[in-house]
């Protein structure tokens, strides 16, 4: 068992955004909208991952994570979901993935990824892009930083992430 210092599956859980966040846009958005609920928490996975060598002795990497997203701060989410994720990285500058989060009622939160060259230690941030049942509507943003990946051998990873935080904000009920 060997720990990775450019491990691919670290960037593409969570492979966390197409845009990162409105806040980091519009910083003031946060104070303006009191719609807005933050949370925190932090994300276990494991799984696979397939790889492809590319030009300059580069590798182009596919994952295939899930695991235990547990939401330790805030309120309007679930404390404990299902997270999976997939993603791609070609080997170069930024990776892409998606993930979907279910609670125990099976309603799911989406979201679309995107995350720093691949190594320990670098940012996965998402923009949360829907959601079905209780969550239908819902729109916001996390980040999180994977403390390690460690390769199981085999193509077959596990994962800890450590300071994922985002906020969110559920659509208007229809009238």
């Amino acid at each position: 068992m060997r720990i990775w210092s450019a491990a691919p599956a670290a960037g593409l859980l969570a492979a966390a955004t197409l845009v990162f966040s409105a806040a980091a846009r519009n910083p003031a958005a946060l104070v303006a909208d009191a719609d807005w609920r933050s949370f925190s928490g932090n994300w276990s996975a494991s799984g696979r991952r397939d790889t492809l060598p590319t030009e300059n002795n580069g590798v182009a990497a596919l994952v295939r994570l899930s695991g235990a997203v547990v939401i330790d701060a805030g309120s309007g989410l679930t404390s404990g979901f299902r997270g999976e994720a997939i993603g791609f990285n070609d080997g170069r500058e930024r990776g892409e993935g998606r993930a979907v989060w279910t609670d125990a009622r099976g309603d799911s939160i989406f979201s679309a990824l995107v995350v720093e060259p691949l190594a320990a230690g670098r940012r996965v941030s998402a923009t949360i892009t829907g959601g079905t049942g209780r969550y239908n509507g819902i729109s916001g943003d996390y980040a999180l930083t994977w403390q390690y990946v460690v390769d199981a051998g085999d193509e077959a990873l596990q994962g800890r992430s450590v300071d994922l935080t985002g906020r969110f904000r559920l659509a208007e009920a229809k009238r």
